[in-house]
């Protein structure tokens, strides 16, 4: 099994080698930033959408959004330039909060971006999944059965590593940023179908249903913010970058801000509106470079890259799970490599809570739209606010400028999600405000529990000299064999004061098979003595916790028990074994004043053992 597991996730990795994992910034697109990229899918038709229902003379305010938008992205790309700078060690918005504005914020932060990271991955692959079943309608009743198993093929990616991943993805998301870059140039040079009639009906309404009004918006404005998503991933997963860490993570950033930003421009210079079966992404693309084989190419692989963003959460959420372990607010086995060096605990949680996710609504991505985004915002927020804080502490050069710039993102992504909230808090967002606050519960109750073993272990101070008391090891037996003889072997290497005991049923026959153990055991007299227990139940257990509790209250000695087991060298011959040492284990697993121990035979296989069959062997 471990072989086939080592086939599957790959060899394990040795610490001079983990450099093989590091990513460049071409590698950081498909390994961290696949989310933001894919966002554009959705984001500026999210903008169109919320306009339509006030007619089409609210279209004109396309522009006046996509420009705030574009100066929000701007800051925030800015912004997370310095979060870089100066948080090098990753962690993000948890990182920026914890440094600057105190715990309680950034567990804030990180409830929010658990939450934010989950929804992406269930978004991203409802959203490929609902592609893919668009072009082949009888998918549809697979809908769940194929988000699962895309899941199931993102989370063994990144079990190999981030960079098998990234490489893994590199191909499709170069298709797909070389093809948009192309497309923006076209687009914006020499457009070849921007005349041409397009397919579907306008979704504009003739009779307006919603009145130009500030609340409407603001609700168009949160909406397009869902394409600002993946921002902080890159900040959090800078310590997947090769070094020179910084520069690379700076320049993924970079490269995804061009690319949103010229989508974004001619989504509101072609006046782009929604349509029946037709997104804004098709539309621009189709005006741009007209429906050929290069238009039906990019369609493909957008629905391949929108299936692979979940692998945006799979760089950043385990990080940051790290970093909360290491702070004590989530189990430490968070902060622990496996044999790939990657923090494996936290990629199994992910794609747990994410499958659980993609069940709960069957893989419907309309149902978690108005979910996302609230987590990353709220983190955009309380990142954007600590750094005003960093700037105002540390004040480096032309700090007011950048406190201005970092305060002004903070105040905008703050009133981003609390519209986000109310507008869509009957539409499920309704669930995020819950999660949030119980996330927040988790922590400071694991956080409580850490806090209260340190001061019981008296961890950060020198103890007192050990104490020594001698030591009883209790040997459960079934029979003279040569297990019982490997067993008190090893009990005698322990301590010189050792007891075998054996469990007698009372029942019919009982006394005679006691008499023959007994006359077995003087007969091979192995220098321990033999204590044969009674009972009237089933239960071997009982007996011996009653004979430990008995020799507990007569000595004053550390007691060990110790478990004799066959162990076979093939899998399916151990459940022809009774294992009592399970029932044994368990039944003494809450007794602080016994230590229990398991005690392994290896059994060589053979059919025919030179002294006849083997007694007696559990």
């Amino acid at each position: 099994m471990g072989s086939a597991w080592h086939l599957l996730v790959g060899p394990p990795l040795r610490w001079r080698d983990v450099t093989t994992e590091r990513i460049t910034p071409v590698e950081g697109l498909p390994a961290l930033s696949l989310d933001a990229l894919t966002s554009v899918a959705y984001g500026p038709e999210a903008i169109i959408v919320v306009l339509a229902l006030a007619g089409a003379t609210a279209l004109h305010l396309v522009l006046p959004i996509t420009i705030a938008i574009v100066l929000l992205l701007a800051i925030l790309v800015f912004s997370y330039r310095q979060v870089i700078d100066a948080y090098p060690n990753g962690g993000g918005a948890y990182a920026v909060s914890r440094a600057n504005l105190g715990h309680g914020a950034s567990l804030v932060a990180a409830a929010a971006l658990v939450v934010d990271y989950t929804l992406t991955v269930a978004v991203s692959i409802a959203a490929g999944v609902a592609a893919l079943t668009s072009a082949f309608p009888v998918l549809t009743p697979d809908t769940v059965v194929i988000c699962l198993v895309i899941l199931a093929f993102v989370t063994v990616l990144n079990l190999r590593g981030l960079g098998d991943a990234a490489r893994a993805f590199l191909l499709p998301t170069m298709v797909f940023i070389v093809g948009l870059l192309i497309i923006i140039a076209i687009g914006f040079i020499h457009p070849l179908a921007l005349h041409a009639p397009q397919p579907g009906v306008s979704l504009v309404p003739r009779v307006p249903l919603e009145t130009v009004s500030v609340l409407l918006i603001l609700k168009a404005f949160s909406a397009g913010c869902s394409a600002l998503t993946g921002v902080e991933a890159i900040a959090n997963g800078v310590p997947q970058f090769k070094e020179p860490r910084v520069k690379r993570a700076k320049r993924t950033e970079l490269l995804l801000g061009t690319i949103l930003l010229g989508l974004a421009v001619l989504a509101d210079r072609w006046h782009v509106g929604p349509r029946s079966g037709q997104t804004v992404l098709s539309q621009i693309m189709a005006m741009a470079i007209g429906r050929n084989w290069a238009y039906y190419l990019m369609s493909l692989t957008i629905t391949l890259v929108l299936a692979l963003a979940a692998n945006t959460s799979f760089g950043g959420l385990p990080v940051l799970a790290s970093l909360l372990a290491k702070d004590h607010y989530l189990p430490h086995l968070f902060a622990l490599r496996d044999d790939r060096q990657v923090f494996a605990p936290g990629i199994w949680t992910l794609a747990i809570l994410s499958a659980v996710l993609l069940i709960a609504v069957r893989g419907n991505v309309l149902t978690l739209i108005p979910l996302f985004a609230i987590g990353v915002f709220t983190g955009f927020t309380l990142s954007q606010s600590g750094l005003v804080v960093h700037w105002w502490r540390t004040r480096p050069p032309r700090w007011r400028f950048r406190a201005a710039l970092n305060g002004l993102g903070a105040a905008t992504t703050g009133v981003a999600t609390v519209v986000f909230i109310l507008t869509k808090f009957t539409e499920g967002a309704w669930v995020v405000v819950i999660a949030v606050p119980g996330f927040i519960f988790l922590f400071t109750r694991i956080h409580r529990y850490y806090r209260r073993v340190g001061v019981e272990l008296g961890l950060g101070e020198i103890p007192g000299k050990p104490e020594v008391k001698p030591t009883v090891v209790i040997v459960p037996v079934v029979a003279v064999s040569r297990l019982a003889r490997y067993a008190i072997g090893h009990a005698l290497s322990i301590s010189p004061h050792v007891v075998a005991v054996t469990v007698v049923e009372d029942a019919d026959g009982s006394a005679e098979r006691a008499r023959h153990v007994q006359q077995q055991w003087a007969q091979w007299d192995p220098g321990v003595p033999l204590k044969v227990l009674h009972t009237e139940y089933a239960s071997v257990a009982e007996p011996i916790v009653t004979f430990i509790d008995e020799f507990r209250e007569q000595h004053d000695k550390e007691i060990v028990v110790l478990i004799p087991v066959a162990l076979p060298d093939r899998l399916w011959e151990q459940v022809l074994h009774n294992h009592i040492d399970f029932v044994l284990t368990n039944a003494l697993r809450t007794r602080p004043d016994v230590i229990s121990a398991r005690i392994t035979m290896p059994l060589d296989g053979d059919d025919h053992h030179p002294d006849g069959d083997r007694p007696g062997t559990g």
